[in-house]
């Protein structure tokens, strides 16, 4: 003990006090490393421990909640079966009247729909017999137009004919009467030929005969050659000599003829003038006659096209009427066919939701009204002064709709009630959600709960909770220990 007490007297140098402080930081840093390790290894047995405690509770309240739900549906399962077996037997008798009525309006709609099928076929039968009456009308009516303009057609034809052949018979008079005035200029002609010849053959001979008493010298050595040029001339003219004798001789007879035939003409031509006069009067009254026989062939026209415009009219009205008829037909077939299918519809997506129907539903699928008698009573006072005619009526062909609307807005106040269920229910269920993190982030150690603030985590008599602002004065012989 002595040499210890020397030896711890002796004074150290700088060095070894160096080294020793070194070794002492040393020393502490090893512990504290240690209790870092320690308590890491801790918290983490903690931590599984935890979990697995956490995991085995969360077990036995599920398994404990699953047996009280079970209690609880038992119990009203056994309220529901109370339930139906209470209003099963009403409820069938209910369903047997559905179904006999159900029938009944079915024969009632089947008689209805066959009755209306008899109608609209007579009325279709009246409308093809009063268009097949009205077309004969029209046909007769046009026959007997097409036979008066046909009779009209043949007399004015006629007539035609007729006046072509008198004006025929006219233009073969006056070829005639041009042929005589020819055949008249012509004999003239001829007699104006024969009268300028006989002079001419009087100037010869005269000239000739002044010719012989001037050349008479001249003449009696050419005589003999003339002569026998005369001997010749008048052997070989002789024959035509003759011939103009005859010629003479019947021109003689055809100028008688021709003065007979002039009188005969002249009194031909006064028949004609006669006769002419009688045409222009004949002439003048058939004017008139076809003249009037012309306004009234204007206004058989007139009335004619006035008939065929009423005949278009009328059958442009009765083809636009029956244009009208089929398309509406065609609507209203249409209309019945949506109507049907919209039914049909209905009917499939009723099939449908009967599948997701609840027991009580099925059994009791029109629920009576909540409301006491005298409330009830208010609201129908209150509607029936707020109610017009035409709102009553129309109230009063959907009075057969109130089943329906009972049954939608029953289905719409549980679709509201589930909803605010549903709220009510995520609402707790976030609530327990938070508490239990709350509690699982004070029984467990993880990064995020190492950065938040948490008053169960104490680490060397120390929190991570924020410290006051009055800071405590430090003793010299107090030490600080390290926060982890």
């Amino acid at each position: 003990m002595l040499k210890k007490e020397k030896k711890a007297k002796t004074p150290l140098s700088d060095e070894e006090q160096l080294l020793l402080f070194q070794q002492k930081l040393l020393a502490e840093e090893e512990m504290a490393k240690k209790k870092e390790r320690l308590l890491s290894q801790f918290l983490k047995d903690k931590l599984a421990k935890e979990e697995h405690n956490s995991a085995l509770n969360l077990n036995k309240i599920n398994t404990q909640w699953r047996t009280v739900l079970r209690e609880v549906k038992t119990r009203e399962l056994l309220k529901d079966i109370e339930i139906l077996s209470q209003t099963f037997e009403r409820v069938v008798d209910c369903k047997d009247n559905v179904i006999k009525s159900l029938a009944k309006d079915l024969s009632e709609a089947e008689e209805q729909y066959a009755r209306a099928l008899r109608s609209h076929l007579h009325n279709v039968d009246q409308l093809l017999a009063l268009q097949r009456r009205r077309l004969s009308l029209l046909e007769e009516s046009y026959n007997l137009e097409l036979e008066a303009l046909t009779k009209e057609f043949e007399t004015e034809r006629k007539t035609i004919i007729d006046q072509h052949e008198k004006e025929i018979r006219y233009l073969q008079d006056i070829f005639m009467a041009m042929e005589q005035n020819y055949l008249d200029s012509e004999y003239e002609s001829k007699l104006e030929f024969q009268s300028m010849w006989n002079d001419l053959k009087n100037v010869n001979l005269e000239e000739k005969h002044f010719l012989r008493l001037q050349l008479e010298n001249i003449v009696e050595d050419l005589w003999r050659k003339f002569q026998d040029v005369l001997k010749n001339y008048t052997d070989a003219t002789e024959d035509r000599k003759v011939a103009f004798e005859t010629l003479q001789v019947k021109d003689e007879k055809s100028s008688k003829e021709i003065e007979v035939q002039m009188k005969k003409i002249q009194k031909l031509q006064d028949a004609i003038t006669i006769s002419k006069g009688k045409i222009m009067i004949h002439s003048r009254e058939s004017e008139d006659e076809n003249r009037y026989i012309r306004n009234d062939k204007e206004l058989v026209l007139i009335q004619l096209r006035k008939l065929k415009a009423q005949r278009t009219r009328a059958r442009a009205a009765s083809q636009k009427n029956l244009v009208k008829l089929t398309l509406e037909s065609n609507a209203a077939l249409k209309a019945l066919r949506k109507i049907v299918d919209k039914g049909e519809k209905i009917l499939k997506l009723a099939e449908i939701c009967r599948k997701f129907e609840t027991e009580e539903e099925k059994v009791l699928p029109f629920y009576s009204s909540v409301l006491t008698p005298k409330e009830q009573e208010g609201i129908e006072e209150n509607n029936l002064e707020e109610l017009t005619e035409e709102l009553a009526k129309v109230i009063g062909d959907y009075i057969g709709m109130e089943n329906f609307w009972k049954r939608y807005n029953k289905v719409k106040l549980e679709q509201l009630s589930l909803q605010h269920r549903r709220a009510q229910l995520l609402d707790i269920n976030g609530r327990l959600r938070g508490m239990l993190k709350q509690y699982l982030d004070g029984i467990s150690v993880s990064d995020e709960v190492l950065s938040q603030l948490n008053p169960l985590f104490i680490v060397n008599h120390r929190s991570n909770l924020p410290q006051p602002s009055s800071t405590p004065t430090a003793h010299p012989g107090d030490k600080q220990h390290p926060t982890t």
